[in-house]
């Protein structure tokens, strides 16, 4: 069957075991697309102010977007929106792989979860069509994303499952839900939440509806253009097929902008022991692709010992210089294991190395030493098990290091930890770590590719004139393309003017323009913006850790954030608090 639009939402309350569908406005379509933007727009909507992340009251919101399981290029992401229990934020993430096809062709555009599974009780959700079951889950709890994967495709065949490990279902701050066991919804603890609910997963069949882009014929000649522009780029033609996201760590490393053992530093003479080469030349087995994907930068790794998904070049990082190892089978089986037991590498190897330079600066009485490779395996485990002094690292890296009165080596932003680029060596994604609705996140506005790649054109990494200027149109493209929902990835190759034309092929709206796109996304990261400020988030929220304000790093700079801040401000309309004005939710159509 065709359907020109699919825009059924399931709505589920775990608490009653109630499942029933609505359809989801046009206007609503219109004005947030889908993806992020939808998410967004229904957590703030339902959600009331001050609710406990892992309280029944709490909402999750899988979402599809306009875009998404038509054959164009990396078509086929998902979006999650919930209260992050690590940030008490707003957190949006989104995954790749199948699992948003299969469940558009199932004749949906967004799930929405609240409630818990009374008493003891855990559960499954298969979807299948019009037939939406809640099942026991009792024989799936304990089991690590692997097990988990094998026993449900046992039990109900050919599907796509999300789940969460033993992570999530301790509640660890920042515990991952995995996508068929390898990818993620990282970031911010989203796997604690579903924990906290009793869900173990979420499984769906692939559908029979197909949805049919209003102007074919210009969407295929759209593809064919798309298709040679990846093809010729380097980046998603050589760089990400051969060395998957990898590929990033000697560039950053020869920028000086690598956190070495907890920013410390910001190059080590060692990086070629860990390199996207050295990982390709020693361990790689086989690419894989995302639903749609031209550019394969998945893969998988065999070590002679284990064999499993990755590492990426975040994971391959926190993991591993981070916490000062170069050793590149214990970082890679530190990845599988965090996989396993659905933990986000990211947090767990920042969190790991605060716990490092607390011991180093003699306010953590325990063993633990950067470089010390044992320590690290160990620690997975006891997170993830919230066992011995895990059970305090699972709080993430600014709750433990308060503990212990050590907050400034703690290196994230509004409780999020950061990811690979120190902020001294970029001043654009300096500001946009500090203003990121999700704390310390790179991907809402990744400057990096145009202060260190030069995409699309190559700016001034230490200066900070304009910076508030390219960031903010930055985060609100960002906002449209995790709404569309498409991989950023392909942007590197295509730009933003060919998501308007997919936009419109699909959608037949030909009255679209790029400026009323970026309007959508202003909208969204405006709407987020009022969330954390119904949580009580200002201006001095909107911070770096003390590092990366005092101390210089080599071929970087202090960060001057406050001048950066004023001028983010000014651009985005908001007050001297950064709150967004009165003019501005107007000119957005945005109620407080």
């Amino acid at each position: 069957m065709l359907v020109s639009m699919i825009n059924l939402m399931i709505k589920i309350n775990l608490s009653k075991e109630e499942i029933y569908t609505e359809e989801l406005s046009i206007e609503i379509l219109n004005e947030y697309l889908g993806g992020r933007g939808l998410g967004v727009k229904l957590l703030y909507d339902n959600l009331g102010k001050g609710v406990d992340p892992l309280s029944p009251q709490n909402i999750l919101v899988f979402s599809v977007g306009p875009l998404t399981s038509i054959p164009l290029p990396t078509s086929g992401r998902l979006s999650l929106v919930t209260k992050s229990p690590l940030t008490n934020t707003i957190l949006h993430s989104n995954s790749g792989g199948f699992w948003g096809p299969f469940f558009r062709r199932n004749g949906y555009y967004a799930l929405y979860i609240t409630g818990k599974f009374t008493g003891s009780s855990k559960g499954y959700i298969l979807i299948d069509g019009t037939n939406i079951e809640i099942k026991d889950a009792s024989e799936l709890w304990g089991l690590t994303t692997e097990e988990t994967l094998k026993k449900l495709t046992a039990l109900e065949g050919n599907c796509q499952v999300l789940m969460i490990g033993p992570a999530g279902e301790n509640q660890v701050k920042f515990a991952s839900i995995m996508n068929q066991a390898h990818r993620a919804f990282g970031r911010g603890g989203a796997g604690a939440v579903m924990g906290s609910k009793g869900l173990k997963a979420i499984a769906v069949k692939n559908g029979q509806n197909k949805v049919q882009p209003q102007n074919p014929v210009y969407l295929k000649k759209l593809n064919q253009v798309a298709a040679d522009k990846i093809r010729v780029f380097p980046i998603t033609s050589q760089g990400l097929p051969l060395f998957g996201t990898a590929v990033m760590m000697k560039v950053i490393n020869a920028f000086g902008m690598l956190p070495i053992k907890n920013n410390q530093k910001g190059a080590d003479e060692r990086i070629d022991l860990i390199s996207g080469e050295r990982l390709r030349e020693k361990f790689f087995e086989k690419n894989e692709s995302c639903f749609s994907c031209p550019i394969r930068c998945g893969r998988w790794t065999n070590t002679g010992d284990q064999r499993g998904k990755g590492p990426e070049f975040e994971s391959l990082w926190a993991l591993g210089p981070q916490c000062g190892i170069f050793d590149l089978k214990i970082i890679t089986h530190a990845n599988y294991l965090c996989n396993k037991l659905g933990l986000d590498t990211i947090s767990t190897g920042n969190t790991i190395a605060c716990a490092m330079e607390l011991h180093q600066r003699g306010l953590l009485d325990r063993s633990i030493s950067f470089g010390d490779s044992q320590k690290l395996m160990e620690l997975v485990n006891e997170i993830a098990y919230k066992r011995n002094l895990g059970k305090e690292l699972a709080e993430g890296a600014l709750r433990f290091a308060k503990k212990y009165n050590g907050t400034q080596y703690a290196m994230q932003v509004k409780g999020l930890e950061l990811p690979a680029y120190d902020p001294r060596g970029a001043m654009g994604q300096a500001l946009n770590y500090a203003t990121s609705n999700r704390g310390g996140c790179h991907l809402t506005g990744y400057l990096i590719a145009m202060e260190l790649l030069g995409v699309p054109k190559l700016i001034d990494r230490l200066s900070i004139a304009a910076k508030a200027d390219q960031l903010v149109l930055k985060q609100n493209q960002s906002a449209v393309e995790d709404s569309l929902i498409i991989c950023k990835f392909v942007g590197f190759a295509l730009g933003f003017d060919f998501q308007i034309r997919f936009l419109r092929a699909v959608t037949g709206r030909d009255d679209l323009t790029i400026a009323e796109l970026v309007k959508i996304g202003e909208r969204i990261y405006n709407l987020e913006r009022l969330f954390n400020v119904q949580e009580g988030f200002t201006r001095i929220d909107d911070n770096l850790p003390e590092r990366f304000l005092k101390e210089h790093l080599p071929g970087g700079r202090i960060v001057p954030l406050d001048k950066l801040l004023d001028e983010y401000y000014h651009v985005r309309g908001w007050d001297d608090n950064g709150i967004p004005t009165n003019e501005v939710l107007e000119k957005l159509n945005l109620k407080r």
